[in-house]
């Protein structure tokens, strides 16, 4: 055996154990990457899938799961190369801005089942082109920013939950991806048009925009016209006291004794005669 033949029969068996070390060091991340009370899980692409060469190239990154952990918030210290993020069934409150920044991986988010009331314009930033699935279903959302949605690309759930249906949220539906199948979805618990409570969203068609500015249109008239009635009472008031005022006046002047004349004022006036 030559020594090239004897170098490279022990390297070989070294490559070959570095790279399983790296591949293990992919696929099973340490407890101290995993949030407390969730389970991380490396995924892997379908077969026929081609992300490119090297053992990289076989990762999709981590699925962390966290259902019913009776999480109050979402955690703060999740990897950076999760791709599925399952956090439903939790006690989850609000979705701050900027939540899911730098998981540039993530395309599938599952936050049902949850007491999320209220969404921000930046709730979602940073994962707009990544995302494929949103899952807010069976939460207490009432109102969203008008741009809460308007970067994404994902298919977003938003049955189940006790919607004011208004312009807002209009704005919010039509700036979807898939803006249809929500709205189709969504059931107002209250709405600017009465006829539409309890009515599933597109069951009637109104621009609740249009509505709203014809609501802001009448009340400012409603407001104008009040102004005007409180000025003309109050011309109308001022006319009749100063009415008021110079009859009583020239009352007052009826009612003083009429200067008597003197007998020298009498005979002064039949001398002129």
């Amino acid at each position: 055996m030559t020594p090239l033949d004897m170098w490279l029969s022990r390297s070989i068996p070294m490559c070959l154990l570095l790279q399983s070390l790296v591949l293990m060091a992919l696929c099973f991340p340490s407890a101290s990457m995993c949030p407390k009370g969730c389970v991380c899980q490396r995924a892997r692409p379908d077969p026929g899938l081609h992300l490119g060469p090297g053992p990289l190239g076989l990762l999709l990154g981590l699925n962390v799961t966290c259902t019913g952990s009776r999480l109050k918030e979402i955690p703060p210290d999740l990897p950076p190369d999760t791709a599925v993020l399952r956090l439903d069934h939790n006690q989850i409150m609000a979705v701050p801005d900027h939540a899911f920044r730098g998981l540039r991986l993530l395309r599938e988010l599952n936050l049902s089942h949850n007491a999320v009331e209220t969404l921000g314009e930046g709730a979602f930033s940073g994962v707009e082109a990544t995302l494929q699935v949103l899952d807010l279903s069976h939460n207490r959302i009432t109102s969203v920013h008008k741009d809460a949605f308007a970067r994404l690309k994902a298919r977003v759930l938003v049955d189940d939950n006790p919607w004011h249906c208004d312009c807002t949220l209009q704005q919010a539906l039509g700036g979807m991806a898939h803006n249809h199948e929500a709205a189709a979805r969504v059931l107002c618990r209250s709405s600017e048009l009465q006829e539409q409570e309890g009515r599933h969203f597109l069951a009637v068609d109104t621009d609740l925009c249009n509505l709203a500015k014809r609501t802001t249109d009448y009340a400012m008239l409603v407001t104008m016209f009040g102004w005007f009635a409180m000025v003309i009472s109050y011309v109308v008031y001022y006319v009749r006291q100063n009415q008021e005022d110079a009859r009583r006046h020239l009352e007052y002047l009826k009612s003083l004794p009429s200067k008597p004349v003197k007998p020298n004022e009498v005979e002064d006036i039949s001398t002129v005669v």
